[in-house]
């Protein structure tokens, strides 16, 4: 039988922050009492989507990833691969997690993100030190993107760019 929304029975959502990984926990709880307490005559009923599991990444990037082998249909990440320091070992470790024919979907700030606000650090920092150091991290540049992935086993990736400009009054606006 197919459940949930779209077809997901399940979902394993994993996070290295705690604190991100439960923050939508009260929302989900209120939600949860609101309509339980509702004393209207047309009362409403909240049913669950899917099963929903928590984990708690372990800090150390050397961790294998603690599922079996063939474990997952669908692999999503959503602008958090840039924090990892071994992109390819994450990557290999997917690969190894995803059924036959899986999926991994995943978008990331890549190579010229931020290019106004690393010039204008430097500059900055040129004129106050004399000297310069790195504020904004390193991105991967796509164009190695798709090596990446054949490189740990991936078969036919497929790479979408798009490029989004956005402005900010200041640079203080920009890091809130």
């Amino acid at each position: 039988a197919v459940g949930g929304r779209g077809g997901v029975r399940k979902l394993v959502q994993m996070d290295a922050c705690s604190s991100m990984l439960h923050r939508d926990d009260a929302i989900a709880t209120e939600t949860n009492n609101n309509t339980n307490n509702n004393t209207d005559d047309t009362k409403t009923t909240k049913t669950k989507i899917c099963e929903t599991y928590k984990l708690a990444a372990s800090p150390d990037e050397r961790t294998p990833l603690p599922f079996p082998d063939a474990t997952f249909d669908l692999v999503l990440s959503s602008m958090s691969f840039h924090w990892v320091n071994d992109l390819p070992r994450l990557l290999a470790e997917i690969e190894r997690v995803l059924k036959p024919d899986g999926c991994l979907l995943f978008a990331l700030p890549g190579g010229n993100t931020l290019p106004e606000l690393r010039s204008s650090l430097v500059l900055s920092e040129l004129e106050r030190t004399g000297g310069v150091s790195t504020h904004v991290g390193p991105y991967v540049d796509l164009s190695n993107v798709g090596s990446l992935l054949t490189g740990v086993g991936f078969r036919l990736p497929t790479i979408d760019i798009d490029d989004i400009s956005i402005g900010y009054p200041n640079a203080m606006v920009l890091m809130e």
